[in-house]
Order: C-alpha cells, then sequence, then structure tokens
C-alpha cells in the first residue's frame, strides 16, 4: 500500500509580521523530527479558501491568526467545511472567532450576527471587542473535565498566551449551546476561551495561541493532535485522542 503523507490546509492571510505565522515551518519541522507526524502543508489565502472546492482533499484544515482576513467568506467557508465534511479542525485567535461566527450563522439560524471587527457598526455583533485586550498576555484557562481539550492537554488547567482583541459575546453563549457548541476552557473570570464539536472527530479552537507556545521548538499539545488527526484522516482511521 501506498503511503500518502496527510495534506493540511493553513488557512490565512500568510504575513512575516504575524509572530504566530512565523512560527508555523519550525513547528511542521519539530512536528516530523520529534513526534513523526509529516504533514504536507499548503497556505490557502482566505481569498482562494472561498472558492467552491478549494479545500478538498485536505485531511487538517488550520484557520490561523491574522484578522481582519483579507476574505471573511473564505474564513467562515474554512470553517463549514471541516465542520460538514468531518475534516479535522484548529481554530487559533482568530480562527476560534471566525468558528463561533460561521457556527451562528448557519447551525443557529442568526444570519444577522457578525464579527465585531470586521462590522463595528452591527447590531448583532456575536464576536466583540474585549474588555481588556489580551494582546501579549499570557493567562490560566482551566479546561472541563471530560472534553476533547482535556484529552489533548492532559490537564484541567494550563497557562497560554494571546494575541487578540476580540472575544465571544456572552449574550449568545446559551443559543449556541443549545445546538451543540460546547465551551471546554474558561479564564479565572470565566470568559471563554476554548470550544469544540463533541461529535465531529476532530474540531476544537481557542482565543489563546498555541503557536505561540515555548520557543517553537516543541509543538504545544492542541497542535500535535491536530496533526495526529490528519494522519487518521488520511489513514481512514477514526481519531484517537
Amino acid at each position: 500500500m501506498t503511503y500518502l503523507t496527510p495534506r493540511i490546509a493553513l488557512v490565512g492571510d500568510r504575513s512575516p509580521a504575524v509572530r504566530s505565522h512565523a512560527r508555523v515551518p519550525g513547528l511542521l519541522d519539530a512536528l516530523a523530527e520529534r513526534d513523526r507526524l509529516v504533514l504536507d502543508a499548503y497556505w490557502i489565502p482566505t481569498e482562494e479558501a472561498a472558492a467552491p472546492g478549494a479545500l478538498a482533499g485536505f485531511d487538517a484544515i488550520w484557520l490561523l491568526p491574522g484578522s481582519p482576513y483579507r476574505s471573511e467568506a473564505g474564513a467562515l467557508a474554512a470553517v463549514r467545511t471541516a465542520r460538514e465534511r468531518g475534516i479535522p479542525f484548529l481554530g487559533t485567535c482568530a480562527g476560534f472567532q471566525h468558528a463561533v461566527l460561521e457556527f451562528a450563522q448557519n447551525v443557529c439560524g442568526l444570519a444577522g450576527v457578525v464579527h465585531g471587527e470586521e462590522h463595528p457598526q452591527g447590531d448583532e455583533q456575536v464576536i466583540v471587542p474585549l474588555a481588556c485586550s489580551l494582546v501579549g498576555h499570557e493567562g490560566a484557562v482551566a479546561i472541563t473535565p471530560g472534553t476533547l481539550a482535556e484529552r489533548v492537554l492532559g490537564t484541567t488547567r494550563t497557562q497560554e498566551r494571546y494575541h487578540c482583541n476580540y472575544g465571544l459575546n456572552a449574550d449568545y453563549l446559551e443559543r449556541l449551546r443549545t445546538h451543540g457548541l460546547l465551551f471546554s476552557g474558561a479564564d479565572d473570570s470565566g470568559e471563554t476561551r476554548v470550544l469544540e464539536l463533541p461529535d465531529h472527530p476532530f474540531f476544537l479552537a481557542s482565543l489563546f495561541q498555541p503557536e505561540l507556545s515555548g520557543d517553537g521548538s516543541r509543538p504545544h499539545a492542541m497542535i500535535r493532535a491536530l496533526a495526529a488527526a490528519a494522519v487518521a484522516h488520511a489513514a481512514g482511521a477514526p481519531t484517537a485522542v
């Protein structure tokens, strides 16, 4: 049998000015060298992600930071493709925000909700400015026991790095929960920081940026888990997390 290297779509508007983007090549190398998780990675600009079939054939999708994206539609298409087709998905920072937005619009039936950064005058903002900016912030995150997040991280408390100004509008929490979105991590004040889809093979998103963990030589557990899920997807095997 010919072994096919899993293909991962790195969706985002790649820029050397975005620290998380600069970290990705080294993290992929570390996955291959340290964890023997070899991935064939392709950067997909958000404008291209919006095209029909643009993400077909990928074994994982990682929606990276860098908002406002050049194409909001492309970012949302990446989330929807992963959610509907059972493709392993990781969203970090803006990826988390757009995972919320896509779910609210297409699952909860809230077609009018918007991202506050991209539509600051919008009346229904499901993503809003944070009370306190998290740019350059590091803080504790409590993880809900029994969740995918706990299995991936191996703990119910973790210390993580952020670089964002926007988060979930708590007014929409119950509506999102009712339709199946699970919020599995929060900071010490109770603000949502991690989400997942329990009925999906691997769908995880965090407001913090796991790609900024440490010095970049050892991939964060979330990134390793995404890579392992991509390997399983390519092999047609269940995701073991």
